[in-house]
């Protein structure tokens, strides 16, 4: 019983809009829900993927309206690695984001820049041992170097020998390399990358990660449970989602873990053709229907737009 690679990583934004005129309008995901924070039913969580925002394409936000630029450090995950194509692929998007004002540092086989907010992204090529790849087909990316999901992510552990300690002695993780642990599943797999943390205290906010999730079968939740409660852990029990089943705890570096399900997914509740276009509300909420929508922005899909050449908000956050 091993992860199945990332389901989603969750982040923080000050400006849904933002978030979505970079990542969907430069990075080519699809919009494909918008919804509400379940806790907080008067701001938005954003869900972008690949088409049918399959399990391991995800990245999803939360909106805290204004919020101030955070700061990565310790138990948090301070990069999100996503998979291109080739290396051809690497030269393509540093021509496509340094357009779009970004930041671009080009290695040998990656490209490290940042969105807006200041989160971290890094581009790395593909590999046949990543599995089954995530393609977000945007019209405004050539197809042959759409990003191809999430390989994994760059955390700062406040304790990188426990953290890998446990999750490669009670989660599945195999150390391939310092620092470098790896869960493979069915489908695919997924890079934990610890590395030491910076001096600075953590703070979040803006442009920071809230927690990171790994995909395993519905029926795998309560094992899940009992392994992470036998490694020392305190996991949730299991909360339905709407579009996944999850179960959520903290890694001993201090970083927020959650294991998901793989379905039902975002058709549940609107048709495949048309994800993320209308606000879904969580069922508990729809009779607030009206007072929500009048507290919440209404927000501009760059993929219902007219096609343009590349554009997105340069603005840094201060």
């Amino acid at each position: 019983m091993n992860l199945d690679g990332i389901h989603h990583v969750t982040a923080i934004t000050g400006d849904a809009q933002r978030a979505i005129d970079f990542h969907v309008g430069v990075l080519g995901l699809r919009l494909v829900k918008t919804t509400v924070n379940f806790d907080a039913p008067d701001l938005y969580h954003l869900y972008m993927g690949d088409e049918s925002g399959s399990p391991g394409s995800i990245l999803t936000f939360f909106e805290v309206r204004g919020a101030t630029p955070g700061r990565a450090g310790a138990g948090m995950v301070h990069r999100i690695v996503w998979r291109v194509p080739s290396a051809d692929s690497l030269d393509a998007w540093a021509g496509r984001l340094g357009d779009a004002g970004r930041p671009v540092e080009r290695g040998d086989s990656s490209l490290v820049s940042s969105d807006p907010e200041g989160l971290g992204i890094e581009l790395v090529v593909g590999s046949p041992e990543d599995g089954a790849a995530r393609a977000a087909l945007s019209d405004g990316v050539a197809p042959e170097h759409a990003l191809g999901g999430i390989a994994g992510v760059r955390a700062y552990s406040r304790a990188p020998e426990a953290t890998e300690g446990v999750l490669t002695g009670g989660l599945g993780f195999v150390r391939e390399a310092a620092g470098r642990l790896v869960t493979r599943g069915a489908e695919r797999r997924g890079l934990y990358l610890v590395e030491a943390s910076p001096d600075e205290r953590p703070l979040q906010g803006a442009g920071t990660v809230h927690h990171v999730a790994w995909t395993a079968p519905d029926a795998e939740h309560a094992a899940w449970i009992a392994r992470v409660r036998a490694s020392g852990g305190h996991p949730t029990e299991v909360i339905d989602r709407q579009y996944f089943r999850s179960i959520y705890f903290h890694e001993p570096g201090g970083v927020m873990f959650e294991i998901a399900s793989a379905g039902p997914g975002f058709a549940v509740d609107e048709s495949p053709e048309h994800l993320g276009e209308a606000l879904r509300l969580p069922p508990q909420y729809e009779r607030h229907r009206d007072a929500i929508e009048e507290r919440l922005t209404p927000l501009d899909n760059p993929r219902a737009r007219p096609a343009t050449p590349v554009a997105a908000d340069t603005r840094e956050t201060p």
